[in-house]
């Protein structure tokens, strides 16, 4: 048989030959001159990078030729990206605009220049705190940092500390519920000027509470329901200084007969949502008349629980042209039968009469008064910042971009 060639063989001609041939041209012609033996100390000269230094080791069996060792330069590798110390503050306020509340705050303990950039105002413009159990210095350092937008009901405010005596820029703040004392409340409320929406929903206030929300003109929603501790007078004065006011809520307030003639004296005219519910005794159809007189453009109005109104104050009533919602509910000395009347109301959108109608006559009141919603809404939603049927995060429409996650 035919015996195959050896593989360390090249076919003549072939590329492969070629290629090797040319191979061992070049080695002889680097070879020729060139000790067999020893690597000659010119050429490795030549080779070496000359800001290397010569390694040179020597030997008994070495004495008379010397071996050079050289080592290969390794390239720089040359940083082409931006370090974050160059980039300009706009750009990083950019970036840190974009990070949620915990970490913004993990972010202001880098360095001194992140937190003076993570306490800028223009990331502080609206702060929900819901959640957080104990607010104490938090509170003081969120409204020091320009907040416009603070909610936080149902917490412990605690002690909130300042450090300066500048007023404050926070413009909408719900307050609703919170465990707070009256001083420390009076030391926030008193470094306001801005306010235009504002919650103090169940809460202990004080005549000087209520003082200082009079240095508050451009006031337009002001929940103060379930609230007590203050004069008549205060709250005269105070709502003589709101005059801009378009929503009040003051229902269930620990007000005696002089408080709400009070409010009927001296409530701006303007005033379009107005919530009285709750009075029972104190709200009269005298006091009924000078509101009505005082406040010609209401369109919600809420006197539940006033058991003095009578079917007298229809007539009353009917003067407010722009009136589109009522709640009598409870008011027990106005028959059913006599709120077939409302008919003549042309405006009136809902009806609200808890405690007036029976489930089984609702349906038949209904049919008598097609054009009217009757008791659709349980819970009054007056100046109040999130209406009770609403599950979601906003105060009076308004969303919260800083929120505290727990």
């Amino acid at each position: 048989g035919t015996e195959l060639p050896c593989l360390n063989e090249y076919l003549e001609g072939s590329m492969l030959s070629i290629s090797q041939k040319s191979k061992r041209k070049k080695r002889e012609r680097i070879g020729d001159g060139l000790d067999t033996e020893n690597t000659p100390h010119e050429l490795i000269h030549q080779w070496s990078p000359p800001h290397k230094q010569r390694v040179v080791c020597k030997g008994k069996e070495n004495e008379e030729n010397q071996f050079v060792l050289a080592r290969r330069p390794r390239k720089r590798r040359e940083f082409s990206g931006l370090s974050w110390d160059t980039l300009p503050d706009e750009l990083l306020l950019g970036i840190l605009s974009c990070l949620p509340l915990q970490d913004l705050l993990r972010m202001s303990r880098v360095c001194k220049r992140w937190h003076r950039l993570a306490f800028d105002e223009s990331l502080w413009h609206s702060v929900d705190l819901v959640g957080n159990p104990q607010l104490d210095q938090a509170l003081g350092q969120v409204l020091m940092a320009g907040v416009l937008r603070l909610r936080c009901p149902c917490t412990c405010i605690g002690e909130p500390h300042f450090t300066h005596t500048q007023h404050l820029r926070v413009q909408h703040m719900d307050l609703s519920s919170c465990t707070v004392s009256s001083p420390f409340l009076d030391d926030i409320i008193s470094r306001c000027r801005r306010l235009e929406n504002l919650s103090l929903e169940g809460l202990e206030l004080s005549d000087w509470i209520i003082q200082s929300l009079s240095q508050n003109t451009e006031l337009v929603r002001l929940n103060l329901c379930g609230c007590s501790g203050f004069s008549p007078d205060s709250l005269g004065e105070m709502l003589k200084s709101c005059s801009r006011l378009e929503e009040l809520n003051l229902s269930w307030c620990d007000f005696s007969t002089d408080h709400v003639k009070a409010v009927v004296s001296n409530i701006p005219s303007n005033i379009t949502q107005l919530n009285l519910s709750g009075y029972r005794q104190n709200l009269t159809m005298e006091d009924l008349k000078d509101l009505v007189e005082r406040c010609p453009h209401l369109v919600n109005l809420d006197l539940s629980d006033s058991v003095l109104m009578t079917t007298s104050s229809f007539p009353i009533l009917q003067r407010l042209q722009s009136l589109r919602h009522l709640a009598l509910s409870r008011c027990y000395q106005i028959h059913p039968a006599a709120l077939a009347d409302f008919e003549k109301f042309p405006e009136l959108q809902t009806l609200e009469v808890y405690g007036l109608v029976q489930d089984t006559y609702l349906p038949i009141l209904s049919k008598s008064l097609p054009r009217l919603q009757i008791n659709t809404r349980p819970f009054s939603g007056v100046a109040r910042p999130t209406e009770a049927t609403r599950r979601d995060r906003a105060m009076w429409g308004m969303t919260c971009r800083l929120v505290f996650r727990s």
